[in-house]
């Protein structure tokens, strides 16, 4: 049997970026992939369960942790993402999944494998069967990137994707242990545009512990206390994969420190992460060393 800090189940995209000057570039992304390569340069031990079709088996590469730990199933689809963003700092754009990848099930997990932390890193609706929560909740505790639940894919606009509720988030959320929202996400979920407010009322709702990214900061309520850690990035230039980044920082360091600890150490990590393209390829003392130059 082996053992890990964190499972996390997802799929490697092939993403199509421009940016707001006309570039384009072409590269491995998902939620997958950022998440990985944060919980590894912390110091921590994560496995992945992905999986891809032979033509794009090539994006096995791609991950930085070894590759005994990454656990690749055989698929019919990959997802592919085009990304076309209106802004320096990417904060608005439009995004089209112009493939999706074949679900998840939960007799897709190995079993013989134990973690911490089952961490669904969702890119869209329809990623993971519907009884996945509960039966990952039966293994250990659940982290989930809403996102996975509440975009959307349009067919009929040729894959572009929108937002709606999670229908099932009252009956799911108290299955979760570690639930991953961004600040429109958050409002989508409760109507409230405060932060801490809805973090707090999706907590009454469930959720164990609640973490909300902004482009400003990242907030955490842990059912006792709101706690905040400002984002301070030098650049955006690796701006894409901000949020998996921070939340597998936190959920993996969370196991081991207390939560405005993990939150600081992953603010940190994802600080440093925005400041070069790509997953985070750094190490935990290089990430420490930047917590203490701008996190004192």
């Amino acid at each position: 049997m082996k053992t890990y800090d964190s499972l996390i189940i997802g799929h490697v995209t092939m993403d199509t970026n421009t940016d707001h000057l006309g570039n384009t570039v072409h590269a491995p992304g998902g939620a997958v992939l950022f998440s990985s390569a944060s919980a590894r340069a912390i110091g921590r031990r994560p496995a992945v369960l992905t999986k891809m079709s032979e033509a794009g088996a090539e994006r096995i590469s791609a991950f930085t942790i070894p590759k005994e730990d990454v656990y690749c199933l055989p698929a019919v689809h990959d997802t592919e993402m085009v990304n076309v963003y209106f802004t320096e700092n990417k904060e608005r754009r439009r995004s089209v999944c112009a493939s999706q990848g074949d679900p998840f099930t939960p007799a897709d997990v190995p079993a013989d494998i134990e973690a911490s932390v089952y961490h669904l890193a969702g890119l869209v609706a329809g990623d993971y069967a519907a009884d996945m929560i509960p039966a990952l909740a039966k293994r250990g505790a659940v982290a989930v990137d809403v996102q996975g639940y509440l975009r959307h894919v349009d067919r009929e606009k040729g894959g572009e994707m929108f937002f709606r509720d999670w229908e099932e988030k009252k009956e799911l959320l108290p299955l979760i242990t570690y639930l991953k929202t961004d600040a429109a996400e958050a409002e989508i979920l409760t109507g409230e545009t405060d932060r801490a407010a809805a973090a707090k009322l999706l907590h009454s709702w469930g959720a164990k512990e609640v973490l909300i990214t902004h482009n400003t900061e990242v907030l955490v309520f842990d059912g006792s206390e709101i706690h905040t850690c400002p984002i301070k990035a030098r650049n955006l230039s690796g701006r894409t994969g901000r949020g998996d980044t921070t939340f597998a920082a936190y959920l993996n360091e969370r196991l081991y420190a207390s939560a405005p600890e993990a939150l600081r150490l992953a603010t940190a990590a994802v600080s440093l992460k925005m400041e070069t393209p790509g997953p985070l390829k750094a190490d935990r003392a290089e990430i420490e060393a930047y917590m203490h130059a701008f996190f004192a």
